[in-house]
């Protein structure tokens, strides 16, 4: 009985002296406070405290874009009507509707 009171008195102050050389060289302690929680100058925190304030710095609208349209160019004149000359008739078309040979594209001309 004497062994084991000596075994764990030996025990008891290795672990006194590991808990003393564990505070000295800067170890963290863990605990649980029970009790009122007081603010920096001694009195209670309050219940709550008030939102953070959050900046937002302003946002730059989005840039603009303006598509460039080509500039048109002036409509082309209406091409002039073509008239067809049919050689073996001697005549123009629609006054005669078949030719036996083909038919020649000639430039309009008013009729004296």
């Amino acid at each position: 009985m004497r062994h084991l009171l000596g075994k764990v008195l030996l025990a008891v102050s290795l672990l006194a002296l590991g808990v003393g050389t564990a505070l000295a060289h800067g170890r963290s302690q863990v605990g649980v406070y029970v009790g009122p929680v007081l603010g920096p100058w001694g009195y209670p925190s309050p219940w709550f405290y008030p939102p953070p304030v959050i900046v937002v710095p302003p946002v730059a609208p989005p840039p603009v874009y303006i598509e460039r349209v080509p500039v048109e160019a002036a409509p082309a004149p209406a091409p002039e009507p073509t008239w067809y000359y049919c050689a073996s008739a001697e005549a123009y078309y629609p006054e005669v509707k078949s030719c036996p040979e083909p038919w020649q594209p000639v430039l309009p001309h008013p009729e004296k």
